[in-house]
């Protein structure tokens, strides 16, 4: 098929990379002129394992290309993707401007009948508002069939669940829209989920608020750990052996980011207020976590008191590994957050510091060596669970910290690794580790 993505973000780009490794002809469209060159040229804007060499794969075999025409994009196709941004605004409102040019555009330029597909995480109802927007200003001989086809790619195994997610939600009550979506989607394997309109754009969110609300709980739970004495890895270990539970999404830790979970809660919070519904429940899961971004500074306050000109090095910036997206991650709040207590700070991080720049400038300092990083400070506080962060040997942290105190936010270690070291460990849910107690380390409830 000859298929247009509009949007050369996060989404746009795996989903044109992939489309075009199923071997469609894929035309991706953006508005950004430099984004494109960089593109043409083999080289990916963002970073995610396994895309660039995708790009660069169908690039050079003729199955995807990047443009700025929208004649070129939009005219002669079979299907059009929307993938353009849907930014939050006050109140976790969603700004749908993108939205709106995007379908004005296709309006005009299309040439033939078309499906046009939403890819972009959009308000229930947006879909019907596109639909609008396209029948009042195309041609009237054309058809154009409007279908909710929302994505479930986590940022750092996107390339990996396109080809290997866990279903296809197909909106729309056309039987021959959904007969041409399955077909393109039939040489995944993927189980397919059809539903009206309305209903796959609610699944988008519900997904989304239900992980995030998992999230939310088993920190909650963590918190209560360290306060009676219990293990959260245990805990969880326990529960998530029921069936109904699942293992999934209950580590614990300093609670969820990115782009998707803190926007989609706010957005479908927002929506059950615009209807007279009163979402509680994803109220609190919203302050559970942004309490939950705090508390390595609180830890840090309660173990060397004030944080003045204290030597402070946060190890990792990225919301999550292996991605280089900085947007509502943990480390940005912490961060700030040290600086007001006047803490001098340093952050390594091996993909996100250019990203991280942008936003905190030189207001700390920056290593992409986490020796370098470590060297001399007297608190170290694990943000990003980065493989590079876990297989670290522990004798560095002794070796080239001032003074060896841990706060590990995301559980990198194991307790009885710790113990072989004059480390000071303090995690989420777990006993701490005192390195200055009787027989060396000492691993001691939180509680006492």
């Amino acid at each position: 098929m000859k298929i247009t993505v509009a949007g050369a973000g996060y989404v746009g780009l795996v989903t044109s990379a992939c489309l075009a490794e199923l071997g469609h002809q894929v035309t991706c469209i953006d508005i950004q002129r430099e984004k494109i060159d960089m593109l043409q040229n083999g080289r990916s804007p963002i970073y995610e394992p396994g895309l660039e060499s995708l790009l660069v794969k169908n690039l050079r075999n003729g199955k995807l290309d990047f443009t700025v025409d929208a004649h070129h994009a939009y005219s002669n196709v079979d299907i059009i993707f929307i993938a353009v941004g849907t930014p939050e605004i006050h109140g976790g409102s969603v700004d749908l401007k993108y939205i709106h040019v995007v379908s004005h555009t296709i309006a005009h330029y299309i040439e033939n009948d078309v499906i046009v597909c939403t890819k972009s995480t959009v308000p229930i109802g947006t879909n019907d508002l596109i639909k609008q927007i396209i029948h009042s200003r195309k041609p009237p001989k054309l058809h154009a069939e409007v279908v909710a086809n929302p994505e479930f790619l986590r940022e750092g195994s996107a390339v990996f669940d396109f080809f290997h997610g866990d279903r296809i939600v197909i909106g729309t009550d056309n039987p021959k829209a959904v007969s041409i979506m399955e077909q393109l989607y039939l040489p995944l394997k993927i189980p397919i989920i059809t539903t009206d309109i309305k209903s796959a754009e609610m699944i988008k969110y519900a997904s989304n608020a239900f992980l995030a609300t998992k999230i939310s709980f088993i920190n909650e739970i963590a918190n209560l750990c360290e306060k009676v004495g219990a293990n959260i890895e245990e805990v969880a270990f326990g529960i998530g052996h029921d069936k109904r539970i699942g293992h999934d999404f209950l580590k614990a830790g300093i609670g969820f980011g990115g782009s998707c979970f803190p926007k989609d809660t706010k957005a479908l919070v927002e929506l059950s207020g615009s209807v007279e519904h009163r979402f509680e429940l994803l109220e609190a899961v919203m302050k559970v976590n942004n309490r939950q971004q705090s508390v390595p500074v609180l830890k840090a306050k309660e173990t060397i008191g004030s944080l003045q000109d204290k030597k402070v090095t946060l190890l990792g910036l990225a919301f999550k590994p292996d991605t280089d997206d900085v947007r509502e991650s943990a480390s940005l709040r912490i961060i700030n957050e040290l600086l007001e207590e006047g803490a001098v700070v340093r952050a390594y991080d091996p993909i996100a510091i250019p990203n991280a720049k942008r936003i905190l400038g030189n207001t700390i300092e920056y290593s992409s060596d986490i020796r370098v990083a470590l060297h001399e400070a007297e608190l170290a506080i694990i943000a990003t669970d980065w493989e590079q962060i876990k297989h670290v040997p522990l004798e560095v942290y002794c070796t080239h910290m001032k003074d060896s105190i841990v706060i590990d936010g995301r559980n990198c270690y194991s307790l009885q690794e710790i113990q072989k070291y004059p480390i000071t460990y303090f995690s989420i849910g777990r006993p701490y580790v005192f390195k200055d107690r009787p027989n060396d380390s000492v691993v001691k409830e939180s509680g006492e």
